[in-house]
């Protein structure tokens, strides 16, 4: 069974940086593509960013794009968000997903809150 274990999370000031990581349990790990969500207090769950199985292709949101960085190490089980420029609207607690499809997935971690303040 998979199993997805997000870490990373943690305040910060407006401007600064976080990384976010995600290990994955299970020796399928390469053959899922892997996304990251956030969900906001009182908003639906949104869509950040996306990368393909085997590296080669990533897709953000605009609301992201120029500032996050989706990348992955097959070895290491592990996908990770390297966030920059970061905004208070970038507050939400984060999801990893498996295998993501719209707006659903294969399996979803367990979730990492991440804090801007202003």
């Amino acid at each position: 069974q998979v199993q997805l274990v997000e870490s990373g999370g943690g305040l910060v000031q407006a401007g600064g940086s976080l990384t976010l990581s995600c290990v994955v349990s299970g020796r399928t790990f390469s053959s899922y593509p892997m996304g990251w969500f956030r969900q906001a207090p009182g908003k639906e769950r949104e869509f950040v960013a996306l990368i393909s199985r085997n590296n080669d292709r990533t897709y953000y949101a605009d609301s992201v794009k120029g500032r996050f960085t989706i990348s992955r190490d097959n070895a290491k089980n592990t996908v990770y968000l390297q966030m920059n420029s970061l905004k208070p609207e970038d507050t939400a607690v984060y999801y990893c997903a498996a295998d993501p499809i719209g707006g659903a997935a294969r399996v979803w971690g367990q979730g990492t809150q991440v804090t801007v303040s202003s």
